[in-house]
């Protein structure tokens, strides 16, 4: 996986799983995916050291592998999606906006 799937991966798992993590592990994760700083400027901004705001980010990769491993809610997202394009005809679209309106 290179550098730009891994981060669209957890950016992806972020938005299923981010309020499971600690706050601490959220300020730290939406400061670097989203506001793009560096751990540095992390650091410097919470008056930490740069390990602890790199040790946290791995920590947090960490929980968001194993909240999918267990709850698989992407993996569950990603095969109703498929589906969805495979049937998305003309005959099927008015149940697939019911399977929407229901999620």
């Amino acid at each position: 996986m290179n550098l730009l799937e891994k981060n669209q991966h957890y950016i992806i798992l972020y938005d299923f799983y981010g309020n499971l993590l600690t706050e601490k592990q959220q300020t730290y994760f939406k400061c670097y995916y989203f506001e793009d700083l560096s751990l540095g400027e992390i650091s410097e901004s919470y008056n930490v050291s740069r390990n602890a705001v790199y040790d946290s980010i791995q920590s947090t990769y960490k929980a968001l592998d194993n909240f999918e491993e267990k709850l698989k809610l992407k993996a569950k997202y990603d095969a109703r999606n498929k589906l969805y394009k495979k049937y998305n005809k003309e005959e099927t679209k008015e149940l697939i906006e019911k399977l929407k309106e229901l999620e």
